[in-house]
Protein backbone atom coordinates (compact mmCIF):
# COMPACT_ATOMS: atom_id res chain seq x y z
CA UNK A 1 0.00 0.00 0.00
CA UNK A 2 1.32 3.43 -0.95
CA UNK A 3 2.02 5.78 1.93
CA UNK A 4 1.98 9.57 1.75
CA UNK A 5 4.11 12.13 3.55
CA UNK A 6 4.65 15.83 4.10
CA UNK A 7 7.68 17.82 5.23
CA UNK A 8 7.22 19.61 8.56
CA UNK A 9 10.88 20.70 8.78
CA UNK A 10 12.58 23.70 7.17
CA UNK A 11 14.27 21.56 4.50
CA UNK A 12 14.95 17.85 4.07
CA UNK A 13 17.78 16.42 1.98
CA UNK A 14 16.91 13.97 -0.80
CA UNK A 15 19.78 11.62 -1.64
CA UNK A 16 20.70 9.19 -4.42
CA UNK A 17 21.28 6.28 -2.04
CA UNK A 18 19.78 5.45 1.39
CA UNK A 19 22.61 6.76 3.59
CA UNK A 20 23.77 10.09 5.01
CA UNK A 21 27.02 10.06 3.00
CA UNK A 22 25.22 9.79 -0.33
CA UNK A 23 25.02 12.73 -2.75
CA UNK A 24 22.17 15.17 -2.15
CA UNK A 25 20.26 15.79 -5.39
CA UNK A 26 17.47 18.08 -4.15
CA UNK A 27 15.65 19.24 -1.05
CA UNK A 28 12.05 19.12 0.16
CA UNK A 29 10.82 22.48 1.40
CA UNK A 30 8.38 22.85 4.27
CA UNK A 31 4.84 21.80 3.35
CA UNK A 32 5.78 19.89 0.21
CA UNK A 33 4.27 16.42 -0.11
CA UNK A 34 5.45 13.11 -1.52
CA UNK A 35 4.56 9.47 -2.06
CA UNK A 36 6.59 6.77 -0.35
CA UNK A 37 7.56 4.27 -3.04
CA UNK A 38 9.82 1.93 -1.07
CA UNK A 39 11.02 1.52 2.51
CA UNK A 40 14.46 0.17 3.40
CA UNK A 41 15.56 0.04 7.05
CA UNK A 42 15.70 3.67 8.22
CA UNK A 43 15.19 5.21 4.77
CA UNK A 44 12.35 5.72 2.29
CA UNK A 45 12.45 6.16 -1.46
CA UNK A 46 10.01 8.97 -2.25
CA UNK A 47 8.46 10.75 -5.23
CA UNK A 48 7.83 14.47 -4.80
CA UNK A 49 4.41 15.79 -5.76
CA UNK A 50 5.69 19.14 -7.02
CA UNK A 51 8.13 17.93 -9.68
CA UNK A 52 7.99 14.09 -9.59
CA UNK A 53 11.61 13.97 -8.42
CA UNK A 54 12.62 10.70 -6.76
CA UNK A 55 15.22 9.92 -4.11
CA UNK A 56 15.89 8.69 -0.59
CA UNK A 57 15.11 10.52 2.67
CA UNK A 58 15.69 9.63 6.31
CA UNK A 59 12.54 8.22 7.92
CA UNK A 60 13.06 10.49 10.96
CA UNK A 61 12.17 13.47 8.76
CA UNK A 62 8.85 12.04 7.51
CA UNK A 63 5.38 13.03 8.71
CA UNK A 64 2.84 10.51 7.42
CA UNK A 65 -0.48 11.91 6.15
CA UNK A 66 -3.63 10.28 4.86
CA UNK A 67 -4.32 9.76 1.17
CA UNK A 68 -7.33 12.08 1.44
CA UNK A 69 -5.26 14.90 2.96
CA UNK A 70 -2.52 14.32 0.38
CA UNK A 71 -4.97 14.56 -2.52
CA UNK A 72 -6.79 17.53 -1.03
CA UNK A 73 -3.57 19.53 -0.59
CA UNK A 74 -2.34 18.77 -4.09
CA UNK A 75 -5.65 19.59 -5.75
CA UNK A 76 -5.68 23.13 -4.29
CA UNK A 77 -3.53 26.06 -5.34
CA UNK A 78 -2.03 26.49 -1.87
CA UNK A 79 -0.05 29.40 -0.49
CA UNK A 80 3.70 29.84 -0.87
CA UNK A 81 6.03 31.98 1.26
CA UNK A 82 7.63 34.80 -0.72
CA UNK A 83 10.19 36.23 1.72
CA UNK A 84 13.66 34.70 2.01
CA UNK A 85 12.65 33.36 5.41
CA UNK A 86 9.61 33.36 7.68
CA UNK A 87 8.92 32.21 11.20
CA UNK A 88 5.98 29.91 11.87
CA UNK A 89 4.78 29.16 15.39
CA UNK A 90 4.13 25.44 15.99
CA UNK A 91 1.77 24.41 18.80
CA UNK A 92 2.39 27.71 20.70
CA UNK A 93 5.78 26.63 22.11
CA UNK A 94 7.96 25.88 19.06
CA UNK A 95 9.19 27.87 16.07
CA UNK A 96 10.35 26.77 12.62
CA UNK A 97 12.19 28.86 10.04
CA UNK A 98 10.54 28.54 6.63
CA UNK A 99 12.69 29.21 3.56
CA UNK A 100 11.28 31.03 0.53
CA UNK A 101 9.00 28.80 -1.50
CA UNK A 102 7.61 26.86 1.46
CA UNK A 103 4.02 25.66 1.10
CA UNK A 104 1.32 26.55 3.65
CA UNK A 105 -1.37 23.86 3.17
CA UNK A 106 -5.00 24.89 3.76
CA UNK A 107 -3.94 28.26 5.12
CA UNK A 108 -6.68 30.30 6.79
CA UNK A 109 -5.82 33.79 5.56
CA UNK A 110 -7.74 35.52 8.35
CA UNK A 111 -6.02 33.74 11.23
CA UNK A 112 -2.83 33.01 9.24
CA UNK A 113 -3.02 29.46 10.58
CA UNK A 114 -3.09 25.92 9.22
CA UNK A 115 -3.06 22.38 10.57
CA UNK A 116 -0.95 19.36 9.62
CA UNK A 117 -2.08 16.20 11.39
CA UNK A 118 -2.33 17.27 15.05
CA UNK A 119 0.07 20.19 14.73
CA UNK A 120 -1.29 23.74 14.71
CA UNK A 121 0.76 26.35 12.85
CA UNK A 122 0.44 30.14 12.94
CA UNK A 123 2.43 32.53 10.76
CA UNK A 124 3.99 35.20 12.98
CA UNK A 125 4.69 37.70 10.18
CA UNK A 126 3.65 38.62 6.67
CA UNK A 127 4.69 36.01 4.13
CA UNK A 128 3.51 37.66 0.87
CA UNK A 129 4.46 40.68 -1.21
CA UNK A 130 1.73 42.03 -3.47
CA UNK A 131 4.24 44.05 -5.51
CA UNK A 132 6.55 41.14 -6.22
CA UNK A 133 8.05 40.75 -9.69
CA UNK A 134 10.60 38.28 -11.00
CA UNK A 135 13.55 40.71 -11.01
CA UNK A 136 12.92 41.88 -7.42
CA UNK A 137 12.42 38.32 -6.22
CA UNK A 138 15.53 37.00 -7.98
CA UNK A 139 17.66 39.78 -6.49
CA UNK A 140 16.66 38.74 -2.98
CA UNK A 141 18.72 35.56 -3.45
CA UNK A 142 21.84 37.51 -4.38
CA UNK A 143 24.97 36.11 -2.65
CA UNK A 144 23.21 32.94 -1.49
CA UNK A 145 25.98 30.29 -1.40
CA UNK A 146 26.05 27.58 -4.05
CA UNK A 147 25.10 24.10 -2.87
CA UNK A 148 24.61 21.13 -5.19
CA UNK A 149 21.01 19.96 -4.71
CA UNK A 150 20.11 23.02 -2.62
CA UNK A 151 16.77 24.83 -2.90
CA UNK A 152 16.93 27.50 -0.20
CA UNK A 153 18.67 30.86 0.37
CA UNK A 154 21.31 29.29 2.63
CA UNK A 155 22.47 26.91 -0.10
CA UNK A 156 21.13 26.64 -3.64
CA UNK A 157 22.11 25.39 -7.09
CA UNK A 158 21.33 26.92 -10.48
CA UNK A 159 18.18 24.97 -11.31
CA UNK A 160 16.99 24.98 -7.70
CA UNK A 161 17.21 28.78 -7.75
CA UNK A 162 15.15 28.97 -10.93
CA UNK A 163 12.60 26.42 -9.71
CA UNK A 164 12.00 28.18 -6.37
CA UNK A 165 11.70 31.64 -7.92
CA UNK A 166 9.16 30.40 -10.44
CA UNK A 167 7.29 28.41 -7.77
CA UNK A 168 6.84 31.57 -5.70
CA UNK A 169 5.43 33.29 -8.78
CA UNK A 170 2.98 30.45 -9.40
CA UNK A 171 4.79 28.55 -12.15
CA UNK A 172 5.71 24.88 -11.78
CA UNK A 173 9.02 23.81 -13.35
CA UNK A 174 10.95 20.55 -13.25
CA UNK A 175 13.96 20.28 -10.96
CA UNK A 176 16.97 20.07 -13.29
CA UNK A 177 18.15 22.45 -16.00
CA UNK A 178 18.04 19.75 -18.70
CA UNK A 179 14.34 19.28 -17.84
CA UNK A 180 13.48 22.96 -17.42
CA UNK A 181 14.67 23.68 -20.96
CA UNK A 182 11.59 21.82 -22.24
CA UNK A 183 9.26 24.49 -20.83
CA UNK A 184 8.13 27.73 -22.47
CA UNK A 185 8.73 29.19 -25.91
CA UNK A 186 12.07 29.82 -27.53
CA UNK A 187 13.20 33.42 -28.00
CA UNK A 188 14.78 33.26 -31.43
CA UNK A 189 16.63 36.57 -31.45
CA UNK A 190 18.86 37.80 -28.65
CA UNK A 191 17.70 41.46 -28.88
CA UNK A 192 14.14 40.29 -28.10
CA UNK A 193 14.92 38.80 -24.66
CA UNK A 194 13.05 40.20 -21.66
CA UNK A 195 13.53 40.20 -17.87
CA UNK A 196 12.44 36.85 -16.46
CA UNK A 197 13.38 34.81 -19.53
CA UNK A 198 15.49 31.75 -18.81
CA UNK A 199 18.89 31.31 -20.43
CA UNK A 200 20.22 27.75 -20.80
CA UNK A 201 23.84 26.77 -21.35
CA UNK A 202 25.45 23.59 -22.67
CA UNK A 203 28.78 21.80 -22.58
CA UNK A 204 30.96 20.57 -25.43
CA UNK A 205 28.76 17.49 -25.82
CA UNK A 206 25.65 19.64 -26.26
CA UNK A 207 24.13 18.74 -22.88
CA UNK A 208 22.30 21.44 -20.92
CA UNK A 209 24.28 21.96 -17.72
CA UNK A 210 23.33 25.42 -16.43
CA UNK A 211 20.44 27.88 -16.25
CA UNK A 212 19.90 31.45 -15.09
CA UNK A 213 17.31 34.22 -15.04
CA UNK A 214 17.76 37.20 -17.34
CA UNK A 215 17.52 40.55 -15.55
CA UNK A 216 17.89 42.75 -18.61
CA UNK A 217 19.32 42.41 -22.08
CA UNK A 218 22.93 42.19 -20.95
CA UNK A 219 22.65 40.82 -17.40
CA UNK A 220 21.86 37.43 -15.89
CA UNK A 221 21.46 36.29 -12.29
CA UNK A 222 22.47 32.68 -11.66
CA UNK A 223 23.94 30.34 -9.05
CA UNK A 224 27.61 29.74 -9.76
CA UNK A 225 29.75 29.68 -6.62
CA UNK A 226 27.03 31.93 -5.23
CA UNK A 227 23.98 33.62 -6.65
CA UNK A 228 25.61 36.38 -8.68
CA UNK A 229 25.02 38.80 -11.54
CA UNK A 230 27.15 38.54 -14.66
CA UNK A 231 27.19 39.94 -18.17
CA UNK A 232 25.24 38.03 -20.80
CA UNK A 233 25.54 38.22 -24.58
CA UNK A 234 24.77 35.98 -27.53
CA UNK A 235 27.86 33.89 -26.78
CA UNK A 236 27.18 33.23 -23.11
CA UNK A 237 28.07 34.41 -19.61
CA UNK A 238 31.13 36.63 -19.24
CA UNK A 239 32.74 36.58 -15.79
CA UNK A 240 34.29 40.02 -15.24
CA UNK A 241 36.66 38.98 -12.44
CA UNK A 242 37.94 35.97 -14.35
CA UNK A 243 37.89 37.93 -17.62
CA UNK A 244 36.51 35.02 -19.61
CA UNK A 245 33.33 33.32 -20.74
CA UNK A 246 32.30 30.66 -18.22
CA UNK A 247 29.11 29.31 -19.81
CA UNK A 248 28.17 28.87 -23.48
CA UNK A 249 24.64 30.02 -24.38
CA UNK A 250 22.42 27.39 -25.98
CA UNK A 251 18.89 28.81 -25.93
CA UNK A 252 16.63 31.39 -24.25
CA UNK A 253 13.11 30.33 -23.23
CA UNK A 254 10.14 32.49 -22.17
CA UNK A 255 7.91 30.94 -19.50
CA UNK A 256 5.56 33.83 -18.68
Amino acid sequence: MIKYGINELSVVAVRIEPNDKSEMTTQILFGETFQIIEELDDWSNIKLSFDNYEGWIDNKSISIISKDFFEQINSSSGFVTQKLSNIVQKNTDEQIILPAGSTLPNLNQDSKSFVINKNQYVMTENYIDDKLDIVTLSMRFLNSPYLWGGKNPFGIDCSGFVQVVYKILGKKLSRDANQQVNFGNEVNFFPEIEPGDLAFFDNNEGNIIHVGIILKKNEIIHASGKVRIDRLDQYGIYHAEQKKYTHKLRVVKRIF
